[in-house]
């Protein structure tokens, strides 16, 4: 099924079991006073699960490049003891695994940050110092002294982090390199670090060592390489001694979104492809496949000689082992949606998965077979309750999930008719097929009433009841034109051209895109490619054509429209709303409802002092907030039964999947 994905790779003296690379992703535990013991469990657990190749999370070669002042570096054989823990537990289970070498050059966040001009990067606050001559060859002894260190340690090899607009890749290009002397101007100036550094790394550690260098093939920034010079570069770094190319895509501060939800799958496959031919060493495609039927594909087409996944390996340790005993159905796919993982780092948390809450919490959430088996009757089958029972149900225990709904998935069937969230329906997918397998019983499509479970033989109950939509306290709030978010979402009532959206936070913004957008980009890599102009890597221009509805949104805080998404996709969702033209709002004060339209005292300039407004428009949209869909508890007392609430039914303050599949996991965990 999986033949070419599943074929071992010679790379050298050493054989890789697949053609499955598990992907850089810093964690946070690298920094963690028992990141030692927690890492160790996080990649055992997937290297058990079958990936070939392993890299970790990135590690500084000196001070100045980690990613903040206490950020993980390899500097020191006093730090050996913290990686031969993990490296051996990968080596246990027949893996492989690189320590990835990042310097994070301008986009440290530290004052001792460096560059190779002093230009300060557009998503830091700390302007660089420029690096003397010194100070870069010592930077290319620091690289190779870290490849040392890491061997020692046990690491198959090292990952170079050439790309993302990390300090080699600010060297490489115009934008950042300013420089007159022999490390800046021509390009066989610019490019002299990244080889040299992979010289010494390879000096350093020997032939049998692995050495991958990620680089960077679409910089998707003003003044970035041409295809030209990411071949000449790839072929240096070849003879340079290299042993795979990654494929490295997009500076952190382009503004096109890369692995998001709304990029299609493997979208940027064919730069891997069109560089395939000009290299003789093993090429690895990255950004967004998360699928071993996308993986596979690419292989048997000839675009790379491996698959790099990094988030997939979040979502489900056991991708590859699943993969290859026949049951691809059952992986717990990825959805790209950065929510637990990147927004986590971003926000100095540890990383986690919004479809895998046990990913990176190893040692601290299991789910051991239950001492004593029970029955349990868990009523609401959205993401709470359907976690909860699948969990339950793989310890052991009897579980029936009822739902007056006829399907599974509460607030996310709402969520796959949002463009640009598709992948909500793999999340589906795996629920229905999982609950299946581990004998969870169904109950859908039926008013539930708490007395149908007092005779029932259930031991406990979980009420995972969801959310409805809050009402707006408002005059005209009952008018003709007023729609809910699930009128829109859910029952699908026609809405005219014209339309205020009252509410800016995850819903308010997910109705404007539906409103916007007449279809998602789905898999159509080349409509995204036009959509962002992406016509070569140097040129990347925020497009969009607005579609004829007239779209305004409005938000009560006057807090920064926003404030509250992702912080790794939000700018992307609020960027497609204004290229439609869309208008954002904040600080509003709603006055009234009626014929005519919304009133609302509000600025619309930047400055002034807000006025009264009429906005004359076809219909209001209350996307409010929520509240909880009903109180089943109170109904239950007395009856001696244990009740456990989750998810929207027992708090609607900052809910969203992530904190629903939580919470029915780490309940189900303790029962």
């Amino acid at each position: 099924m999986f033949e070419k994905l599943l074929t071992p790779l010679q790379v050298g003296n050493i054989t890789l079991r697949n053609r499955v690379l598990m992907g850089s992703m810093h964690t946070g535990l690298e920094e963690d006073p028992e990141g030692s013991r927690k890492l160790a469990a996080f990649y055992e657990a997937r290297a058990k699960g079958g990936v070939g190749l392993i890299v970790t999370g990135g590690f500084s070669p000196n001070t100045a490049g980690r990613v903040f002042e206490e950020g993980a570096d390899l500097v020191s054989e006093d730090q050996l003891d913290f990686h031969r823990p993990i490296t051996e537990a990968v080596h246990r289970h027949g893996g492989r695994i690189l320590l990835q070498i990042l310097h994070t050059g301008r986009y440290s966040y530290q004052e001792g940050c460096v560059a190779p001009s002093p230009i300060t990067a557009p998503i830091n606050f700390y302007r660089p110092k420029e690096l003397d001559h010194e100070e870069i060859l010592q930077t290319i002894d620091d690289y190779a002294r870290c490849a040392k260190l890491a061997q020692m340690a046990g690491y198959d090899g090292v990952e170079v982090m050439g790309s993302e607009g990390y300090l080699i890749n600010e060297f490489i290009v115009k934008k950042t390199n300013h420089r007159t002397d022999e490390w800046g101007g021509s390009y066989e100036n610019r490019i002299r670090l990244p080889i040299s550094i992979v010289e010494k790394v390879r000096e350093a550690t020997g032939s049998d060592f692995l050495i991958v260098y990620r680089l960077s093939c679409l910089d998707l920034v003003e003044e970035g390489s041409s295809f030209e010079e990411v071949v000449e570069l790839g072929q240096r770094i070849e003879e340079a001694g290299a042993s795979l190319i990654n494929t490295g895509i997009g500076w952190h501060e382009a503004r096109i979104p890369t692995i998001a939800m709304m990029v299609p799958r493997a979208a940027f496959a064919w730069v891997t492809g069109k560089l395939k031919p000009h290299l003789k060493i093993p090429l690895i495609t990255s950004n967004r496949i998360n699928d071993p039927y996308v993986a596979e594909g690419l292989l048997r087409d000839g675009m790379a000689d491996m698959v790099s996944m990094a988030r997939p390996f979040l979502a489900d340790e056991d991708f590859v082992l699943k993969a290859e005993e026949g049951r691809p159905e059952e992986i717990n796919t990825c959805i790209a949606c950065n929510q637990a993982c990147l927004d986590h780092i971003f926000s100095m948390q540890t990383a986690s998965c919004l479809v895998n809450p046990r990913a990176g919490r190893e040692t601290e959430l299991e789910f051991e077979p239950a001492s004593t088996q029970k029955t349990f009757a868990v009523v609401g089958a959205g993401p709470a309750g359907m976690t909860a029972a699948l969990v339950l149900a793989q310890r052991g225990h009897r579980v029936t999930l009822f739902d007056s709904k006829k399907e599974l998935g509460g607030q996310l069937n709402l969520a796959v008719k949002i463009p640009g969230k598709s992948e909500f329906h793999e999340t589906l997918r795996y629920y229905r097929v999982m609950l299946a397998k581990h004998g969870v019983t169904l109950r859908l499509g039926k008013t539930f009433d708490p007395s149908n479970l007092e005779n029932g033989g259930f031991d406990e109950v979980i009420l995972a009841t969801g959310v409805k939509p809050r009402g707006l306290n408002l005059e005209g709030s009952k008018h003709p034109k007023v729609l809910s978010y699930l009128d829109v979402l859910e029952h699908e009532k026609p809405v005219g051209e014209k339309v205020a959206i009252i509410g800016a936070g995850g819903i308010g913004i997910d109705v404007a895109h539906y409103l916007t957008t007449k279809s998602s980009i789905g898999d159509d890599v080349s409509g995204y490619m036009n959509q962002y102009q992406i016509l070569e890597p140097r040129e990347a221009l925020e497009v969009g054509q607005p579609l004829k509805r007239k779209i305004t949104v409005f938000q009560r805080s006057s807090d920064k429209i926003g404030k509250r998404l992702g912080k790794t996709t939000g700018w992307a969702h609020l960027q497609s709303l204004r290229s439609h033209e869309v208008k954002l709002y904040n600080g509003a004060e709603y006055l009234r409802i009626d014929d005519k339209g919304l009133h609302v005292k509000v600025s619309l300039e930047k400055g002034e002092a807000p006025q009264d407004q009429l906005f004359e428009v076809d219909q209001i949209i209350i996307a409010a907030g929520q509240e909880p869909f009903e109180d089943l508890s109170s109904r239950f007392n007395g009856k001696g039964m244990p009740i456990h609430v989750i998810g929207g039914a027992r708090e609607t303050s900052g809910l969203d999947a992530k904190v629903a599949i939580r919470e029915g996991a780490e309940l189900a965990a303790r029962l």
